[in-house]
């Protein structure tokens, strides 16, 4: 929750090994907009820091998404790893965890996917969805 953990992390040398799954929006806010409120997206797009009217999505978008995880772990003297394709997966996985020190580990995954379970607002963990 706090970037300066990174800092932390990287001038103690701490292995902590970080994985983010990045479908390009805030991931589980566009999931509620998307499940709860008619896909009405609003304010979640990581595309070009920018608020887009009639927003079609990032396969859309000709905007890189912010901010670039490799570059950003790079700063801090972290290694930086990215897997684009479901093929890159294991040797991004294999190197990062293999790592001496502390990495990040970037998986692109569509834009459109969700994670479950999830608990919806307001409900008891027993009411968890767990797929749609």
């Amino acid at each position: 929750m706090n970037i300066q953990e990174l800092a932390t992390i990287s001038i103690n040398k701490i292995p902590v090994k970080v994985a983010i799954i990045n479908n390009e929006y805030l991931g589980m806010v566009r999931q509620w907009q998307d499940l709860f409120w008619n896909k009405r997206y609003s304010s979640t797009c990581l595309r070009g820091g920018f608020l887009c009217v009639d927003c079609k999505g990032p396969a859309h978008c000709k905007t890189k998404y912010v901010p670039d995880f490799v570059r950003l772990a790079e700063s801090y003297n972290i290694l930086g790893l990215r897997a684009t394709k479901h093929a890159d997966v294991v040797q991004v996985l294999k190197q990062g965890l293999e790592a001496d020190g502390p990495a990040i580990m970037e998986f692109i995954v569509p834009p459109e996917e969700n994670v479950f379970p999830m608990v919806p607002a307001g409900k008891p963990i027993d009411q968890a969805l767990e797929e749609l």
